[in-house]
């Protein structure tokens, strides 16, 4: 048994590699990250959205392509504005959170869940559009004969992205650098060479741009010429997608988190401008249509600066080849912004009842591990469902994205009107107030263009999460106030400190108690014992372990108030057993893994208490069924197997709850 544990612990160890020690504050150095890796790995989602946003824009200008000059410089503005909006987010939430937590704290609770519920749903749809775009872009110059492993190798990736993210964070970063910075440097290569080749001409192309302006207004209206513009810069939305992942992980960066997160955040700004303001500016300068073949308009622009350089045929190949490659290869990156991303929402939703409280949880190697399998899986069930069509699934992603968006500048323009005390409350409300109106218009023309068109479906499933959490909340806030009740009647016995307690006979018999920090579940337990088995324990000894998660593990001085609500709830069993002259002892642990500490525990007093038994508590529901069982931890269940197959004894005592 021991020695295929220990292998079992070996090909963990090989696979998502040892364990880390939450407290060390060298593990913390060594998984924060600083802005440069934070760019990479947050900021991949916003950068690939290169690879088709411009071109959703551009194509919905028509034949009036001379507007795509306005186009690229409303984008370049429009993703500063954003980013600098998502500034205060990152003042005002330093530990993270992102759009959930503005809208949440600076809205209200049911605006949080909206937001919540979109970037869930964004987030995995992030993953599996990522996927399935990278594959198709290398898939495209492949042979046909290739064509029907696609769907295969996008589960693949998928699965590969899951084990990198289990290994940790700044693991998955790294492998994937090299990528994400030869796509950066080929494309910037590219964009000002191909600007700069054609700089000539742009002097007559700002004045044709107006003068061709000036006649379609006056041939269709100004209101026309609006409109066109307002819905082709509507429709290149997905261009600002993944701004909203910095301030959503703040509390992974490095200290100070405020500095790094504005740092990171600027890197984004900057390089996603400069590529999707410059891919535009490319369309124009060098006259890209629409290929009849289904090549992207991107390949069609690079296609033909590359043709300037008077390469020789199979050098141009190799070149445009790279060049989409690392479009392809880049959009796998922008994948793991979803397993980043998702699992920290998830995290903070499980925080504040929304979701099960599993997926605060984290693992030895200090991941929201549940978060991202659920992710992860959720996104590969998409791909199957779509087939990888992303044509299918570009239509679900932009809508939530503008609608957390919205709900988050709507969050801070509310807080900079009711904080007009601040000296900087006007630039700072006319900055929010700007980005409402944009973000907020772009969500709308973006509904009404892609609702029939599948936006109804993102609608519906967007309704069916917030659905679940509803249904979720109302079961632990019922639940938390039976316990609630519990811990009132239970846990308001006065105890003091006893100077001279009982002692402890090690070979008298022993009864164990696994305990939380719920008094009231510890004090149900207790006196069960004492009334099925009066006169018969000697000793009572407290197992305590605190679980080290997300909310824990994130702020500054949450571990030293895990230390001491687990110390408060020892000492006051403690104290309860010795006024009531029974010989009592408590037992410790912290670690992220609540059974694996309790097991070490057990074990330990079992050799100091060989006559012991072991006790525990499980809330039994009238209504029991499949919600309940994973709302709820079984950790009673898995202690009760452990210990009975390495030779120990325990009971699970029931608690019911109607």
């Amino acid at each position: 048994m021991a020695q295929k544990s220990g292998i079992f612990l070996q090909i963990k160890e090989l696979l998502f590699g040892p364990a880390r020690d939450p407290f060390s504050q060298e593990t913390r150095q060594h998984i924060a990250l600083m802005a440069f890796f934070a760019w990479v790995g947050l900021g991949a989602d916003g950068l690939s959205s290169s690879a088709y946003g411009p071109e959703e824009a551009f194509k919905a200008l028509g034949t009036h392509t001379h507007l795509s000059l306005y186009l690229a410089l409303a984008t370049a503005f429009t993703v500063f504005l954003i980013s600098t909006a998502y500034n205060q987010v990152i003042e005002l939430f330093p530990t993270g959170g992102g759009g959930y937590k503005v809208a949440t704290q600076l809205i209200g609770t049911y605006a949080g869940l909206i937001s919540g519920a979109a970037l869930i749903v964004d987030y995995v749809l992030t993953i599996a559009i990522s996927v399935a775009s990278g594959v198709d872009a290398v898939f495209s110059s492949l042979p046909n004969a290739w064509q029907t492993h696609k769907l295969t190798t996008e589960l693949i990736l998928t699965l590969l992205l899951i084990g990198l993210n289990l290994r940790g964070m700044k693991e998955s970063i790294k492998i994937l650098t090299p990528i994400f910075m030869g796509f950066v440097l080929t494309h910037i290569l590219i964009i000002v060479y191909g600007v700069a080749a054609r700089g000539s001409e742009i002097p007559t192309i700002v004045s044709q741009t107006l003068t061709e302006t000036k006649n379609l207004a006056g041939q269709m209206g100004w209101v026309f010429v609006a409109s066109l513009f307002l819905r082709a810069y509507s429709l290149g939305g997905g261009t600002y997608t993944g701004i909203e992942a910095v301030s959503n992980n703040i509390n992974v960066l490095k200290e100070p988190r405020v500095h790094t997160g504005k740092l990171t955040m600027f890197y984004m700004a900057l390089s996603l401008a400069f590529t999707a303001g410059g891919i535009i500016l490319l369309y124009l300068l060098w006259q890209a249509v629409p290929s009849a073949n289904g090549e992207t308009l991107n390949a069609v622009a690079f296609r033909s600066v590359i043709a300037s350089l008077g390469l020789s045929p199979t050098l141009s190949y190799a070149l445009l080849t790279l060049l989409l490659v690392l479009e392809g290869a880049l959009l796998y990156v922008a994948a793991n912004t979803g397993l980043l991303g998702g699992p920290a929402v998830l995290a903070n939703m499980a925080n504040d009842g929304w979701a099960p409280t599993q997926f605060s949880s984290l693992s030895t190697r200090l991941v929201t591990k549940y978060g991202i399998l659920m992710m992860g899986f959720a996104a590969i069930l998409i791909l199957l469902w779509s087939g990888g069509v992303v044509d299918l699934l570009a239509v679900l992603y932009s809508i939530n994205v503008f609608l957390t968006f919205s709900l988050s500048l709507l969050g801070l323009t509310l807080y900079w009107w009711k904080h007009r005390e601040h000296p900087q409350w006007g630039m700072r409300l006319a900055l929010s107030f700007t980005g409402l109106v944009v973000a907020g218009s772009i969500l709308i023309v973006t509904l009404v263009e892609k609702f029939f068109e599948g936006g109804w479906m993102t609608v519906m499933i967007t309704s069916g999460v917030i659905a679940l959490c509803l249904l979720i909340r109302q079961h632990y806030r019922e639940t938390g106030a039976q316990m609630a009740r519990a811990d009132q009647l239970l846990a308001n016995i006065p105890v003091t400190s006893v100077a001279n307690p009982p002692a402890l006979d090690p070979e008298s018999p022993t009864a164990v108690f696994l305990i939380s920090r719920s008094k009231g579940s510890g004090m149900h337990t207790i006196l069960w014992v004492q009334r099925l088995f009066p006169n018969i324990y000697r000793n009572f000894i407290f197992l305590s372990v605190g679980a080290v998660d997300t909310q824990s593990f994130g702020g500054e001085g949450s571990m030293e108030g895990l230390k001491e609500s687990v110390h408060s709830a020892c000492d006051y069993y403690v104290n309860f057993c010795h006024q009531n002259g029974i010989a009592a002892k408590a037992y410790e642990a912290f670690g992220t893994d609540r059974v694996a500490e309790l097991t070490k525990l057990a074990e330990q007093v079992h050799d100091a208490f060989p006559n012991c038994i072991f006790f525990a508590s499980k809330l039994i529901f009238v209504h029991d069924n499949w919600l309940t069982r994973i709302l709820h931890n079984q950790t009673a269940l898995q202690m009760q197997r452990i210990l009975h197959l390495q030779g120990m004894t325990m009971v699970i005592l029931p608690m019911k709850v109607d």
